[in-house]
């Protein structure tokens, strides 16, 4: 399905309703963490490391473990330990460059956050990392359907009362890049963990501080670019 996003041009001309944010790689960089569990956990099950780590992000634990298929494996067990793991180790945690003070420029009620994580793993690491979690946000135990479905998107569009298409959407996986457009929604790339930036006709950015945001009389968000 195509998304009905503007061409990254022209999103700065667009006025949105709410932004929408995913937390790992968008607003925090855990990326060590989540790494360091995941390794481990593939070279105690028999799968090669390397090329695994690239296709689990963006997921809810449940569904990369049910997707990998080990023989013999309790898929609940292994997601609740992979979440200890996880609640155990916030060595590396820290935000991602800007994401604080674009965070702190948007009005209450105008933004939420929708993560793979569990609440109490969400919690954690946005506590890790400095960041005060908004009223609203969806976590992987809030939703049936995990990302690329848009369902928590949807969910979090619902809740600030807005329309999921006038939401823009800032994420940095494939999986949730994809809910974004299954969405209709605008979405921009966070590229500041990954190692080789991904390819998208998206807004892109490495740096919150690429962005600004100009708040209308009506409540109406628009994107402004600090690039020269």
């Amino acid at each position: 399905m195509h998304s009905k996003v503007p061409p990254q041009t022209q999103i700065f001309s667009q006025e949105f309703a709410a932004f929408l944010f995913d937390m790992d790689g968008t607003l925090v960089n855990s990326i060590a963490v989540v790494e360091r569990v995941w390794r481990e956990w593939a070279v105690a099950n028999g799968i090669e490391p390397n090329a695994f780590l690239q296709r689990i992000h963006g997921m809810r634990a449940s569904e990369v473990i049910r997707r990998e298929a080990v023989p013999g494996l309790d898929v609940d067990a292994e997601a609740d330990m992979i979440l200890r793991a996880e609640m155990d180790d916030v060595e590396g945690i820290i935000p991602i460059p800007g994401a604080a003070a674009f965070l702190a420029s948007l009005p209450a009620g105008k933004w939420a956050i929708v993560t793979s994580a569990v609440r109490e793993l969400a919690e954690k690491r946005l506590a890790a990392a400095g960041i005060t979690p908004p009223p609203v946000m969806i976590c992987a135990d809030d939703v049936v359907n995990g990302k690329p479905d848009p369902e928590g998107y949807r969910k979090a569009a619902e809740r600030l009362g807005v329309a999921p298409e006038s939401c823009v959407v800032f994420e940095d996986a494939p999986a949730g890049i994809q809910a974004g457009e299954r969405m209709g929604a605008a979405v921009v790339v966070i590229n500041v963990t990954h190692s080789h930036p991904i390819e998208t006709p998206h807004l892109a950015i490495g740096s919150y501080g690429e962005l600004g945001v100009v708040i209308d009389g009506n409540g109406g968000l628009k994107l402004t670019s600090s690039k020269a």
